[in-house]
């Protein structure tokens, strides 16, 4: 493997960097700033921590991953994506334990990227990806309800899983508070029709605005008081809080490893996706492996601040693009817009109805689910609709841990079942048409198979799964040549099972006084089978460079075995 080439999209950006580029960036950066407020402060409060931390992070994260990151447009914060595994973890483990969760997970990040595994996640089937975006959005919108309805639950605790949590909203729905749902639906509207009128100004912060305002004005004026705000649950401070690293021991590090497991593939998984998407926009390419390292960098340092795990946000980052962003710079500016927010403004946010805040993220719910997606690959193969249906479901009756436990274990089992239908083995025993073959040295009219002698051919990986498959054909053939050349032109590797195989096969053989012979084995082939040993059972004599070759010697040996016999039958 070649050593790991770190390149921040910053520093090749800045060649040729102009004046003109630097304006366009600070305006993107200005804009995407003020479009990250209430986002990052929804997640905040709906992942169980005080508004501004999901600011705190929106600032450090965005900062790393701009300067670090391996795309031009990339905007890293908190996202909805998390909201869900970060509530369960502060409920198990507390803040300590999110912080030392989301520590492990950015190491794990940096892991993935300097062992270039950035683009393996790539390879993550898109049902999985779907059936987790699509669970994790139906689980965000349930964590609304109570806000949207404003739900008196009389002190009962909220459950943490997804059935209980709606047998709750069912027993205490007689509490429902119409103010609140006036507020929430209004927030909805505003922030759908907002695209008619302003393409430039989003939506949610306009109905932050307003209905604040609003608000404010049926309490001073009108006596109005039924509708919570953050400050009537939240008390709120306008600075970053210093830095603090959580003490770590060892079985904390096991509790929460699975956890940080799960951040880590989720980061990865939607820091590439929203990276890729930016890319089919802007006609560039990032660099997956660098994108991994900065991520793991931010989730390092974001919870030092007092931060929550963050990623690559897609909508910020098409915010970015739509308003001209050219350069990591606009990422930079907009962290440094969202300081100079949480220093001089955030006492503000007080006032920000909390039935508000749940209107913007049933919207990012709805957003998130990509509905008419899951519908579409419903239409599929029916393989691709029991993955797509299994990861949604685990996603929203259990946890995102489980999901993407079992998700990756489908995907894995999905790639290795593909793999082997695309592997085949044949057996040939007559005559071999030069017109079909590459790698015959001599084009004779057809290359004869002399009488005693098979040809197995395989064609694609010779891997564990195919192992068994050689194996099953091998037990099914009755008859017992004199010699099989196994033809490995087409392998393009090799495993260890797979040598296991080979090597179980002939000493299987040669106790059968069968002999075998390899025909076209590549270099990489090669290389490893002389690693393991195998050519001193077999001897290099009977490893051929093509099937002329191998034919050739099989030929005298088939020779010399009918010699040997017809001696014996004369003695």
């Amino acid at each position: 493997m070649k050593g790991f080439n770190f390149q921040p999209k910053l520093f090749a950006t800045m060649r040729g960097y102009t004046k003109t580029d630097l304006t366009t960036d600070v305006m993107a950066g200005i804009i995407v700033g003020i479009v990250a407020l209430p986002l990052a402060i929804a997640f905040g409060i709906a992942s169980g921590v005080s508004p501004e931390k999901g600011i705190i992070t929106a600032i450090v994260a965005g900062f790393v991953v701009s300067l670090l990151g391996g795309s031009k447009v990339q905007i890293g914060g908190p996202t909805g994506a998390f909201i869900v595994i970060i509530y369960s973890i502060i409920q198990e483990y507390g803040i300590e334990g999110l912080m030392v969760a989301t520590m492990m997970a950015g190491v794990l990040l940096i892991l993935l990227g300097v062992f270039k595994l950035g683009t393996i996640i790539k390879f993550i089937p898109y049902p999985i990806i779907i059936g987790f975006t699509s669970g994790i959005a139906v689980t965000i919108f349930t964590t609304q309800i109570a806000d949207v309805f404003g739900l008196n639950f009389g002190g009962e605790k909220v459950p943490g899983d997804f059935v209980g949590k709606w047998m709750l909203y069912v027993r205490h729905f007689d509490t429902v508070n119409w103010w609140n749902v006036v507020v929430s639906v209004v927030s909805i509207l505003i922030i759908a029709l907002t695209p008619k009128f302003s393409k430039k100004i989003p939506g949610s912060l306009v109905a932050i605005v307003v209905v604040t305002l609003a608000v404010y004005l049926m309490k001073v004026y009108g006596g109005i008081t039924a509708v919570d705000t953050i400050g009537d649950r939240f008390s709120i401070k306008s600075q970053l809080p210093e830095a603090a690293v959580p003490s770590l021991n060892w079985e904390a590090v096991k509790n929460l490893f699975p956890v940080a497991i799960t951040i880590a593939v989720l980061g990865a998984i939607e820091s590439l996706l929203s990276a890729t998407v930016a890319d089919g926009v802007i006609g560039d390419r990032h660099d997956s492996n660098t994108e991994l390292v900065a991520q793991g960098v931010a989730n390092i340092v974001s919870p030092i601040f007092g931060g929550i795990p963050a990623t690559g946000a897609i909508a910020r980052t098409m915010t970015n693009i739509n308003n001209g962003g050219k350069s990591p710079v606009a990422g930079i500016v907009h962290a440094v817009v969202l300081l100079l927010i949480l220093l001089f403004l955030m006492p503000l946010a007080q006032y920000i109805p909390m039935a508000c805040l749940a209107g913007v993220l049933v919207v990012v719910s709805y957003n998130m689910s990509g509905w008419r997606v899951f519908k579409g690959l419903l239409r599929n193969p029916k393989a691709d609709v029991v993955v797509l249906l299994i990861t949604f479901f685990l996603t929203v009756i259990f946890d995102l841990t489980v999901a993407i436990e079992v998700g990756l274990v489908i995907a894995c089992v999905l790639f290795m079942k593909r793999v082997m239908e695309t592997t085949e083995i044949s057996v040939i025993t007559d005559e071999i048409d030069p017109n079909n073959e590459s790698d015959l040295e001599v084009h004779e009219e057809h290359l004869i198979i002399p009488q005693g002698v098979e040809v197995y051919e395989i064609n694609g990986p010779y891997f564990f799964g195919i192992a068994t498959k050689f194996e099953e054909i091998m037990a099914r053939l009755g008859d017992r040549p004199k010699i099989r050349i196994i033809r490995m032109r087409k392998v393009p590797f090799i495993d260890s099972t797979g040598i296991h195989n080979l090597d179980t096969l002939c000493r299987m053989s040669q106790k059968e006084n069968i002999h075998i012979i390899l025909s076209g084995v590549n270099p990489q082939v090669h290389s490893v089978l002389e690693k393991s040993g195998f050519y001193e059972l077999l001897g290099k004599e009977n490893i051929c460079s093509n099937i002329n070759e191998a034919i050739e010697v099989a030929t005298k040996e088939m020779a010399e075995l009918n010699n040997l016999e017809k001696s014996v039958n004369s003695d």
